[in-house]
């Protein structure tokens, strides 16, 4: 089992929810309002220097759709690079 954390710019969240559900990805939290900065681009905090925001996604999913989710949220990024969105996976050892 994979965990993916995904951060992107609420216009992206429509999309990234679409291939969740393509993929067959249904276990997720999310967060709909956050605030962030990547490596590059403006921040996300919702002032008015500001005043996008970002949305956050903790899924948990088999391997085989980790890696369909992973390559689809690089070519939502690939589609719309200015608004920003990453994807982080890594192992689950163990849920109850």
């Amino acid at each position: 089992m994979k965990g993916i954390f995904i951060s992107c710019n609420q216009a992206l969240l429509d999309e990234v929810m679409t291939a969740m559900k393509e993929i067959g990805v249904r276990g997720y939290t999310s967060w709909e309002e956050v605030q962030g900065c990547g490596l590059e681009g403006e921040p996300h905090t919702g002032e008015a220097a500001w005043p996008t925001l970002n949305s956050a996604l903790l899924v948990f999913t088999d391997d085989e759709k980790a890696v369909k989710l992973m390559e689809e949220l690089k070519i939502i990024d690939q589609r719309s690079p200015k608004l920003g969105i990453r994807g982080f996976k890594w192992d689950v050892e163990g849920t109850f």
